[in-house]
């Protein structure tokens, strides 16, 4: 083969692993969520139509038709220490587990075998219904993992939308660091987006299937009720309510305030800054979402970039008591004699996100009485709080710590979520959270999302890249269907610019 033609030929490969990679890494793909066949299972009636505030969002209950918001009322247990869980019947016959309610994952995932832990587990043996799928899968949280195998059955919630769905269900066979000692529940309810479903996003996540199968509107919504509750009472216990359809006006006080969800994936959204008390910690908006800013209810504290939670600890540090670094980094409580009050040492903390409209933003705001956490007391003379806050190396999490302050809405169907006062956020007559708006966004990026503006940095610089590479590629198969007529010294054509010889087999 000529030298050209070996230069045409690996040009050619170049260019085709280059547009290769580049689109595995950097172009969209659509997914396919999966389809059940469910016309052989009764009882599978569409739900009617609720009410709706003009904009598609379900608002308030319908008591005549099969969808009623107030049953759903009050339908979650736990606390924020060891997660908020459902009750749900599994199989057939139905098999009663509680199920962990968590925004950051998209599996539905439940014990399947023993474990020390645990009372009781789904067995698969047991359910006519269940029907292993012959995969296996596993799934790592930033605290603990598990294993097992992949199948589809019937699952039903008491106290949720009437009707029976095809679930794809992860029957857990072994896990590390997941269950905890002391939790009651025996699964969790993986609610975000089909992408973050393992082993693959054809794995069609819970709320999808219900949306698909009960023709419920793409919404839900939750109130966690966990605030200034020891998260070891049992006298007392949390709980909450998880809306499937939309949200219950009698759960909250005041509007709803929206931001985007800027990527479905986990509940991505877009924080502008954080003010500690009224001081702005003055830091580029990147720096709160750097790798991502989400909302998760799985994660017990709000978790802070580095940088961001540094600047937190720094600012309280200015208006507080001085603590140990034990205590700011969770390897410590602070203990107070019972009757003091620990929060009066302490800042209000406040996030900005971005509204829908992308010149104006709303702040939410917690006290101190949801970071400082009470833990437990001490021989029943001293009471040992937490600091509710950590540092993250994978981005901002607006978890429990901040969750419990409101009603969230998951307005999937127009890919927003709302905010409103919870009306469990009280304590002592105290509301323990704020919110207002809507402020002024001139004086942040147009887009603080940093993932974001690395991504579209990405697509120029790959786009420019497979536009240099076209060109090439057309002129070097001009150059290709133009064969070289080089003569040898006797006048004749010889074969050398020919591929058919020189072929790769």
């Amino acid at each position: 083969m000529t030298s050209s033609a070996r230069v045409s030929l690996w040009t050619l490969a170049f260019c085709l692993s280059l547009g290769v990679s580049k689109s595995h890494f950097s172009i969209p793909m659509k997914l396919y969520a999966g389809k059940y066949n469910v016309s052989g299972r009764a009882g599978l009636t569409p739900l009617r139509r609720v009410t709706s505030d003009g904009n598609g969002l379900s608002l308030a209950s319908d008591p005549t038709g099969t969808v009623n918001f107030l049953d759903m009322a009050d339908n979650l247990q736990g606390d924020s220490g060891r997660g908020y869980y459902i009750e749900m019947l599994v199989g057939t016959p139905g098999q009663k587990l509680n199920i962990l309610v968590d925004t950051g994952s998209s599996n539905f995932a439940v014990a399947a075998a023993p474990h020390p832990f645990i009372t009781h587990y789904f067995s698969t043996a047991l359910s006519s219904t269940y029907r292993s799928t012959g995969r296996t899968v596993s799934v790592r949280y930033t605290q603990g993992n598990w294993e097992g195998e992949l199948g589809t059955d019937y699952v039903a919630i008491p106290q949720g939308p009437n009707g029976t769905t095809i679930i794809n269900i992860a029957a857990i066979l072994s896990s590390d660091d997941f269950f905890l000692p002391g939790i009651n529940w025996q699964g969790i309810l993986g609610l975000a987006y089909p992408i973050l479903a393992r082993p693959d996003s054809s794995v069609e996540p819970f709320f999808n299937s219900m949306v698909r199968q009960l023709g419920i509107p793409d919404v839900f919504s939750l109130q966690m009720c966990g605030a200034g509750l020891s998260a070891s009472s049992t006298a007392d216990p949390a709980g909450g309510s998880f809306i499937m359809g939309g949200a219950e006006p009698s759960l909250y006080r005041g509007p709803l305030w929206y931001t985007p969800i800027i990527e479905e994936w986990y509940y991505q959204v877009e924080v502008l800054k954080l003010e500690v008390g009224d001081h702005n910690l003055d830091l580029d908006c990147r720096e709160y979402n750097m790798d991502k800013a989400i909302v998760d209810s799985g994660t017990t504290l709000l978790r802070l970039p580095v940088n961001v939670f540094n600047a937190v600890v720094e600012a309280i540090t200015r208006s507080s008591l001085e603590f140990s670094s034990g205590f700011w980094d969770g390897t410590k409580l602070a203990c107070w004699m019972k009757g003091e009050d620990p929060w009066r040492f302490f800042p209000k903390l406040s996030i900005y996100l971005r509204a829908t409209n992308s010149s104006q933003s709303f702040r939410v705001t917690i006290l101190p009485q949801l970071y400082i956490q009470l833990i437990t007391d001490v021989d029943g003379v001293m009471d040992c709080f937490r600091f509710g806050v950590t540092s993250s190396s994978n981005g901002l999490v607006i978890g429990a710590t901040v969750m419990e302050g409101f009603y969230v809405v998951f307005d999937r169907a127009h890919r927003r979520l709302g905010f409103a006062l919870s009306n469990c956020a009280v304590s002592g007559g105290v509301a323990l959270s704020e919110i207002a708006g809507p402020f002024s966004a001139a004086d942040v990026a147009a887009n603080c999302s940093g993932g974001s503006s690395k991504d579209s940095l990405l697509w120029i610089i790959s786009y420019m890249l497979m536009a240099i590479c076209a060109v090439i590629l057309v002129i070097l198969l001009l150059l290709l269907a133009l064969p070289c007529r080089c003569r040898n010294g006797s006048g004749e054509i010889t074969d050398e610019s020919a591929l058919v010889r020189h072929r790769i087999k």
